[in-house]
């Protein structure tokens, strides 16, 4: 058997499943879900669900609330700040090193992409537009060839994703930024550094939304 034909083992399947539950925003932020609860969805055994919750918890993606309880983080300002504040320093840099190793199949990955993102907005498709717009961040951002930075970008959405599943459920997808127009024009004339601040735009516009989204449900005072 090949390495293409073999299957993901049970524990990393089961580990992705609710890695992308998580980042889709399936799982809301600060609502607490029991272990059974979660099992039962998913549909596996408890060991490769206690597994899954255990790395997802050490990556700060889930925390234990006691009494077989777990729940996604929900940010505050000052998290959000220091999320803000690392994202547009790594995926930046992750966008110009891209940018500079993209060739044709790069591009053409990510103009197919956007056009699928495109017609999640248009049809008001949140779950479609949360897949593609990872799908196109991250196919450009492993062109970089630069493993820590991306490993580190992961974590980053990992902690974001459901705050923008929010977004989307309160302004609708015709609203969300979407600068990627910008970076595949750019990268197609061989421009790593318009590359890079469309993507740092795109970046500050989506955390901008999520600001705003914290502060109109804070409660009044």
């Amino acid at each position: 058997m090949n390495t293409q034909e073999r299957k993901t083992p049970e524990h990393e399947a089961i580990y992705r499943r609710l890695r992308d539950m998580i980042l889709f925003g399936q799982v809301a932020p600060g609502q607490p879900v029991t272990i059974m609860g979660l099992k039962e969805q998913i549909g596996a055994g408890m060991t490769p669900v206690r597994e899954a919750i255990r790395r997802l918890t050490a990556e700060g993606a889930l925390e234990t609330l006691g009494n077989r309880r777990i729940c996604v983080p929900l940010l505050d300002e000052a998290h959000l700040s220091q999320i803000d504040f690392a994202r547009r320093t790594i995926e930046p840099e992750l966008a110009l090193r891209a940018a500079k190793n993209a060739d044709e199949a790069t591009i053409y990955d990510m103009r197919n992409i956007d056009e699928r993102l495109d017609a999640a907005i248009l049809s008001g498709d949140i779950n479609g537009y949360l897949r593609q717009n990872y799908l196109f961040h991250f196919r450009l951002y492993r062109q970089a060839g630069a493993e820590v930075l991306l490993a580190m970008a992961k974590g980053l959405w990992m902690r974001v994703g459901p705050s923008l599943r929010i977004v989307c459920g309160r302004y609708g997808t015709s609203n969300l930024p979407d600068l990627h127009g910008a970076a595949l024009d750019a990268l197609t004339e061989g421009d790593p550094h318009r590359v890079c601040a469309a993507i740092e735009q795109d970046i500050a516009q989506g955390m901008g939304q999520i600001r705003e989204s914290m502060r109109e449900s804070a409660p009044a005072r």
